[in-house]
C-alpha cells in the first residue's frame, strides 16, 4: 500500500508513518543562547484530521508537560490516522525560569494573535499561532492552576459550541466548565480562525499530580479515538458523565492571617457550609469563610498564609441529574483502575 503524502513543516518533510521533532527558532537570549519552539510531529500512514496538543503556555504549569510526555510514549500512537503536532513546552522562557510569564513580564495567553514586530511574548504567540495552531482542525491546550493553587481536573469550553461540548464529554474529566473567551487568549484567537480548542485545567503550578496526569492522558486519547484518529481498542470510554457547570466564582479571604481549610477540591458543598477559617497569628480572632451557595469546589488555594481578598476557593454551580459527589468519586475510581497505566508509568 502506498504511503500517505508527506507532511511539510518548516522546511522538513515527514513521511506517512514517521515522527520528528522540529525546532522553530523564536529568539536568542542575552548570552546568545538560542530559544526554539519544539514541535513533535507524528504523521499517520492514513489520512485524517490534524490536531495540536500544547502545554506550558504558562511556564510554571509543568503538569501539562508531564501529560504530554506520557501521551507521546503511548503505543496507541502507532495506529494514528491523520497528523499530530505536539508542543510540550510553548513558553520555554518561563519554563526555564519556573515562571508563569516571559522575561518581558507578559502573559503569553493574553498576547495572541501576536506580531513579528511586537514584544517577545507577541512574537512567540505569532509563531505558535501561524505555524502550528492554524494548520490544525482542533487543539487541546493543557494548563494547571497558578502557583500556590490547585485545580480539580476540568475542561473549559465556550458556551453554545456544540462540538467542543461533545468533545469535552468524551474527554471525561470530572467537570466541564463553560467560560467566556478572553481577549488575547489562545482559545479566543483560535476561535476567530475557526479552530476549536479544548482547555484542560488540572493540578498546581510547579507540581505533579498523579490523578491530574491520568485524567489528562486518558482524555486526550479518548478525544482522538472519537475523531477516528486512533483505534478504539485499548481506550476506555468514561463510564460517568462529567458534571456540567455553567458558572463559577472565587470566594476570597475575609481577612488576612493563617488559613485552615476544611473542604477540598471536588467536594460538593451546600449554602452555609463552613469551608475554612482565617485566624491571626496570636489566636485572638478567627473569621469563618462560608459557602454563599451550593456548588462544587473546582479550585482552591494551598498556601496557608493569606491576605484579605486573596482567592481561596473556586466554587462552581452543578448541573447533574444524579449525586455530583458520587459522580466525581466514580470518575476518580475509573482513573485509578484504568488499564492504560501501570506502576512503571507512575512517577
Amino acid at each position: 500500500m502506498p504511503t500517505r503524502k508527506p507532511f511539510e513543516f518548516s522546511g522538513h518533510v515527514i513521511d506517512g508513518g514517521a515522527r520528528r521533532t522540529v525546532d522553530l527558532p523564536v529568539s536568542t537570549l542575552s548570552d546568545h543562547t538560542p530559544i526554539d519552539l519544539k514541535v513533535h510531529v507524528i504523521h499517520g500512514k492514513k489520512a485524517g484530521p490534524t490536531v495540536f496538543v500544547s502545554a506550558a503556555v504558562h511556564g510554571d504549569e509543568v503538569m501539562g508537560v508531564e501529560i504530554v510526555r506520557r501521551f507521546l510514549q503511548s503505543d496507541l500512537l502507532g495506529g494514528l490516522r491523520g497528523t499530530l503536532m505536539v508542543v510540550p513546552i510553548v513558553n520555554a522562557f518561563g519554563f526555564h525560569n519556573r515562571s508563569r510569564y516571559l522575561p518581558d513580564r507578559r502573559d503569553l495567553n493574553r498576547s495572541f494573535p501576536g506580531s513579528s514586530a511586537g514584544s517577545l511574548a507577541s512574537r512567540l504567540a505569532g509563531i505558535f499561532l501561524e505555524q502550528v495552531v492554524k494548520r490544525c482542525d482542533l487543539g487541546i491546550d493543557l494548563h494547571s492552576a497558578a502557583i500556590h493553587r490547585t485545580n480539580l481536573p476540568q475542561v473549559r469550553v465556550s458556551n453554545g459550541n456544540a462540538r467542543t461540548m461533545a468533545l469535552a464529554e468524551v474527554f471525561g474529566a470530572p467537570v466541564i466548565l463553560t467560560s467566556s473567551l478572553r481577549e488575547g487568549s489562545l482559545r479566543a484567537e483560535a476561535a476567530e480562525a475557526g479552530i476549536d480548542v479544548l482547555l484542560y485545567e488540572a493540578g498546581e503550578g510547579l507540581r505533579f499530580d498523579e490523578m491530574a496526569a491520568r485524567a489528562g492522558v486518558a482524555g486526550i486519547l479518548r478525544v482522538l479515538r472519537s475523531m477516528e484518529m486512533l483505534p478504539a481498542k485499548g481506550i476506555a470510554k468514561a463510564r460517568v458523565k462529567p458534571l456540567l457547570c455553567r458558572s463559577s466564582k472565587w470566594l476570597r479571604a475575609p481577612t488576612g492571617g493563617l488559613l485552615r481549610t476544611y473542604r477540598g477540591d471536588g467536594d460538593v458543598v451546600e449554602e452555609g457550609d463552613v469551608l475554612a477559617s482565617v485566624s491571626d497569628p496570636f489566636g485572638e480572632s478567627e473569621v469563618e469563610l462560608v459557602a454563599p451557595s451550593a456548588g462544587i469546589i473546582i479550585g482552591r488555594a494551598v498556601m496557608p498564609v493569606v491576605n484579605e481578598g486573596d482567592a481561596v476557593f473556586h466554587l462552581a454551580d452543578v448541573r447533574h441529574e444524579e449525586d455530583p459527589a458520587q459522580a466525581v468519586e466514580d470518575l476518580a475510581t475509573q482513573l485509578e483502575n484504568s488499564p492504560l497505566f501501570d506502576e512503571d508509568e507512575i512517577i
